[in-house]
């Protein structure tokens, strides 16, 4: 499994939100290269960026940060937040991304999902966003009611393979993964996900290594290592079983 450090990007500054509340922000950085960049020089491999901007307004508002991260950093990234058009994935696309992340668009533009797929399958992650396992979308602002197993199930029919799952009750709280609801997800995802929500401590990026579940391809931390709660070094090494 990848560690995932989060740079979450909103008023061109890195923060973390609580819970997706975007009256509750934390300003970690004042410039998102720079997170960027401390991350890479503590060890990490990929980067998991969202336009917070971006997933509110519905169109990406910081893709001048993601450009300067991917020229500035030798590490891969994937982004969120905003891209509901093919003009904004192929925009985020060239800005660097090596992945982008779909969130609302997947769910309600079948047409949108489907030539995203079409032009760039192996590049294209859905992210399911879940509030009490039912499923949110406008940067976590507004619920569907659908519960996560249904929607990544009717998904995967239209072709999707990889997903990130985000407990959004958990996120930014700091107090612990729910190991049975990613048992619960990944028995339904038949490619690969990432999980993220509620890491705060090592035995828990331990207690997701010990699921032992193959289609759990990474974890996405953030505030805990903002927070010092551990190293990239540290994370990535409880991940593997160390």
């Amino acid at each position: 499994m990848i560690l995932y450090p989060a740079i979450d990007i909103l008023d061109g500054q890195a923060v973390r939100l609580v819970q997706g509340d975007f009256d509750e922000r934390t300003v970690y950085r004042d410039s998102p290269l720079e997170a960027a960049r401390a991350w890479v020089e503590a060890g990490a491999r990929f980067l998991h960026i969202v336009d917070l901007d971006g997933a509110k307004d519905g169109t990406p508002a910081n893709l001048h940060h993601v450009q300067a991260i991917t020229d500035a950093l030798p590490v891969p990234v994937q982004l969120g937040g905003g891209l509901r058009s093919l003009a904004s994935v192929r925009a985020a696309l060239d800005a660097g991304a090596e992945r982008v992340i779909l969130g609302t668009a997947a769910l309600r533009d079948v047409d949108l999902l489907d030539d995203c797929l079409a032009a760039f399958r192996e590049r294209v992650i859905v992210s399911i966003d879940a509030r009490g396992g039912r499923v949110s979308v406008s940067g976590w602002q507004e619920s569907t009611g659908l519960p996560a197993e249904e929607v990544i199930e009717s998904l995967q029919h239209r072709g999707v393979r990889s997903f990130v799952y985000s407990n959004v009750d958990r996120d930014g709280m700091l107090g612990g993964v729910d190991t049975a609801e990613v048992t619960r997800i990944a028995n339904v995802v038949r490619g690969r996900f990432i999980y993220s929500g509620g890491v705060g401590t090592l035995e828990d990026l331990r207690a997701l290594a010990a699921l032992r579940q193959v289609n759990l391809g990474g974890v996405i931390v953030g505030k805990a290592l903002y927070e010092g709660r551990f190293t990239i070094d540290e994370g990535q090494r409880a991940l593997q079983g160390a």
